[in-house]
């Protein structure tokens, strides 16, 4: 077999606004952080960049935990991590399912051999704490689990009175944070979360290939009393942890390049401050919502149960999915979501986080959305844009 490497073109995808479910706008320094020369997973100089890492992991967390790092893998891995490492054969588990991701949480529950509660709500409405008591009445759950930022539907779980109850019920509690995290308050250790994990790719706006995760000390106090091993080698903590707290004691070799970049992003997201972040993402996302319902367009979701960084936008009547995101892919750039499982051709997911999360993405997006829509002869009113507008003038 022969190869021509001039039929292999240099990557070029071309400039892209990244406004779907992730992952979003990276900075130029963020890539910068990326291109930085690669060294050893043990070099002194790495080392000091891992500690670093962690103590703006923590200040993002909200959290003193000590087992506060980045995992070796996307969003999902962060996800397997929680739950490989807490729960066992037989142990109970409730999660909490409103989406994708839920649904996913409690089919990794069944591969481990825990014993699972389904707590359900609509797709596109939050958990009602009641209906977790009653179905964790009578039971010794070890785990409560939930999504914080369900990304399929857009919506927003209050977690206050979900701590209350896994702490009413002995229960660690853990916590989907992957698109919340960087876009609105995720307080471990004020609200009591035991196990949490997110993406970089998200409102982090680094590239995907991390994922960060935080144990309490009660977390790993289960751990330690484990009375099979924990199923995965790689995300096992008790190993990992060894190589990221003073042992340094070999376990994998990191993605330098990819510390590197998430390091500079929390760098970024600290010299922002949180509240100016969360109050751009919620200013942001009040103008989207306000120039989509100017069109005629509904959001799934009732506004108090609203994610700020990812909005899902009903499609209307006569519009042709596909149709329009490809036109806004092609004409544009610009880069929206369609719906998953049962809000596929229902719905679009739009992001605005981290980097993406600007005036301009906002009304770029609104402008092109309606006129793609006039095109496709959807009846849709004007004034989007000035709808936006109004909100950003009277913020």
């Amino acid at each position: 077999m022969t190869i021509d490497p001039n039929q292999f073109r240099d990557i070029d995808p071309g400039k892209r606004v990244l406004m779907g479910p992730g992952p979003s706008d990276v900075s130029a320094r963020v890539l910068q952080a990326l291109a930085a020369p690669c060294i050893g997973h043990l070099d002194p100089y790495f080392l000091e960049a891992m500690n670093q890492t962690q103590q703006l992991l923590r200040y993002l967390f909200q959290t003193e935990n000590a087992l506060t790092i980045p995992v070796s893998g996307t969003g999902s891995a962060g996800m397997e991590t929680c739950f490989v490492n807490l729960v066992e054969p037989g142990d109970e588990v409730v999660v909490c399912v409103n989406g994708v991701f839920g649904t996913r949480m409690a089919d990794i529950v069944g591969r481990l051999g825990g014993r699972l509660t389904r707590v359900d709500a609509p797709w596109g409405r939050a958990i009602d704490p009641q209906d977790v008591r009653q179905a964790i009445d009578g039971r010794n759950p070890k785990v409560l689990a939930v999504v914080h930022a369900e990304t399929s539907t857009g919506v927003c779980q209050p977690l206050e009175d979900l701590a209350a109850v896994a702490k009413e019920a002995g229960a660690l509690l853990l916590v989907d944070t992957v698109t919340s995290l960087g876009g609105m308050e995720v307080a471990v250790d004020r609200l009591g979360i035991d196990a949490v994990y997110s993406g970089t790719q998200k409102c982090l706006s680094c590239p995907p290939g991390l994922s960060p995760v935080s144990l309490s000390p009660a977390a790993l106090e289960k751990l330690e009393r484990r009375k099979t091993p924990v199923v995965s080698w790689y995300l096992d903590m008790g190993m990992v942890a060894q190589y990221w707290g003073s042992q340094r004691k070999y376990h994998h070799t990191a993605p330098i390049n990819m510390v590197y970049a998430l390091r500079e992003a929390l760098r970024m997201i600290a010299e922002e401050g949180l509240e100016a972040r969360f109050a751009r993402h919620q200013l942001n996302h009040r103008a989207l919502v306000a120039g989509v319902e100017a069109m005629g367009l509904a959001m799934l979701v009732p506004e108090p149960e609203r994610l700020p960084m990812l909005n899902a936008v009903c499609i209307p009547d006569g519009a042709d999915d596909a149709k329009v995101r490809d036109a806004l892919l092609r004409g544009f750039g610009i880069e929206i979501g369609g719906g998953l499982g049962d809000l596929a051709g229902k719905v679009w997911r739009v992001g605005i986080m981290g980097e993406a999360s600007c005036r301009r993405n906002v009304v770029l997006f609104l402008a092109t959305l309606e006129t793609i829509l006039k095109t496709q002869g959807v009846a849709v009113k004007p004034g989007a844009t000035e709808a936006a507008a109004n909100v950003y003038d009277d913020a």
